[in-house]
């Protein structure tokens, strides 16, 4: 996420940071420094501008240079003001009404608005315990109702059925009787995108929005397309009272120029951040976590909460035991570990939260992506129990029939045994005196040659 912001402002700050005395010469080129990162990740100029001037009288008053490190001060500065621009504090939903609270989306076609609705349903069922229904009054695309209705029953919430021969005003009355009589919390109501800002759509939906009166009305947009994200979600907020943004594909997005943008630009608070195309994957957004991010800080918050989420307790607790027991960590553990971190993301996904560790996300990714996972869970899954339990056994007449049961070569099976060793002397130290600071040291050899990864 914001890759390419990250490595430039990290950059530019990593000029200053040891420095125990600042020069306004040194404060005015890492500003321009600064300054041209933000352009570059496609960030809105006069956000730019508003930015750099809050940073540099910030920088060449008493606050920075006359701190005892400057150059650590500068960067709180810097961070404190990315905070700003995208909000300062996280904004909830606003759910406190006569039940069903409903909840209006508006959005372009192609933007991730019906999975957005699914993703929303999924995060207020679960994290929040609502009871939740949702409806499409998208009538010009049939496929969006039924794309609604397939993840509705992905996330198990309830669906409305609408079809396209209706009125969305009608549908969404009808949708909301629905709820009320089904004891809905949450009415969550997808509607018609286009693919550009025009004065039909508008006038649609207000007609809509008038006649339902939500207590929020979210704008979904799409993270990649950078500041002309802030501007389309300006002509809607022109034209809707906005409460919030969903802000779309920004795992995807390497620049940061949406999020950097939309708030000052439109005013409303990005409430929600999508990170991935699955239904779990949607966050609040935090404004000081991501700013956090963006400055290679971390967000070791955000890794507990989502560990807390994602990691399956029973089988943690049951792992951790075996190892205080001291007991051999085989491979159908190890499949164990690999899952659990699958489920958060893979190993680029856990690193891209810790401090420091931005510019091995990519050898991160590319080392124990998605995809290797995937293929490890395959070939452990090709091995007999007896296989599983004692990897000795596993000769080559054994990984000729486990490559052609999982669709990897020799060397794959050959590469995950030598992980599954390197893994299993990290586990023995954990049990000894020192044991996660010898597990931390030990952590090298899983990378690739010279200890850790390509810088």
């Amino acid at each position: 996420m914001f890759d390419n912001l990250t490595n430039r402002l990290t950059g530019a700050m990593r000029k200053v940071s040891g420095k125990a005395k600042l020069s306004d010469d040194n404060i005015k080129s890492t500003l321009r420094d600064v300054r041209k990162a933000l352009l570059e990740a496609d960030v809105a100029l006069p956000v730019v501008k508003a930015f750099i001037e809050q940073v540099r009288k910030r920088a060449v008053g008493q606050e920075v240079k006359r701190s005892l490190n400057p150059g650590q001060a500068l960067l709180k500065v810097v961070q404190s003001e990315l905070e700003h621009v995208m909000g300062e504090t996280s904004e909830d939903l606003n759910l406190s009404t006569q039940p069903p609270a409903v909840i209006l989306v508006a959005g372009l076609q192609g933007a991730g608005k019906t999975t957005s609705v699914a993703k929303l349903a999924r995060l207020l069922k679960e994290r929040h315990n609502k009871k939740v229904t949702v409806a499409s009054a998208d009538v010009y695309r049939p496929a969006a109702i039924k794309q609604l209705e397939t993840l509705a029953n992905e996330v198990e919430v309830e669906f409305f059925p609408s079809s396209a021969d209706q009125k969305p005003i009608d549908i969404a009355n009808k949708a909301i009787d629905h709820a009320r009589l089904n004891y809905s919390d949450v009415l969550i109501l997808d509607t018609a995108g286009r693919l550009h800002v025009d004065e039909g759509m508008m006038g649609e939906i207000k007609d809509l929005h008038a006649a339902i009166d939500p207590v929020e009305t979210l704008f979904v947009v799409d993270a990649m397309t950078g500041q002309d994200a802030a501007n389309t979600a300006k002509a809607f907020n022109d034209a809707l009272p906005l409460t919030g943004i969903i802000l779309t594909k920004a795992d995807g997005d390497s620049r940061g120029g949406a999020a950097l943008s939309v708030r000052h630009i439109t005013g409303k608070p990005i409430k929600f951040m999508g990170m991935g195309e699955k239904t779990d994957a949607l966050e609040p957004f935090y404004p000081d976590r991501v700013a956090s991010r963006i400055l290679d800080m971390g967000d070791v918050l955000g890794l507990i909460e989502e560990a807390e989420r994602k990691i399956d307790k029973d089988k943690a607790e049951k792992f951790a035991s075996k190892v205080k027991k001291g007991k051999k960590f085989d491979l159908a553990d190890f499949r164990d570990q690999l899952q659990q971190m699958q489920n958060m993301g893979g190993l680029s996904g856990v690193m891209s939260k810790l401090p420091g560790m931005s510019q091995m996300q990519n050898a991160a990714a590319e080392q124990m992506g998605e995809k290797t996972l995937k293929q490890m869970d395959a070939m452990i899954g090709s091995m007999t129990p007896k296989e599983r339990r004692n990897p000795d056994l596993i000769d080559n007449s054994r990984k000729r029939r486990i490559t052609a049961g999982s669709g990897t070569e020799i060397q794959d099976v050959n590469r995950l045994l030598k992980q599954h060793k390197q893994m299993q002397k990290m586990m023995k130290k954990m049990t000894k005196k020192g044991g996660m600071a010898n597990m931390m040291r030990g952590m090298g050899n899983m990378m690739p040659p010279g200890g850790g990864f390509p810088q």
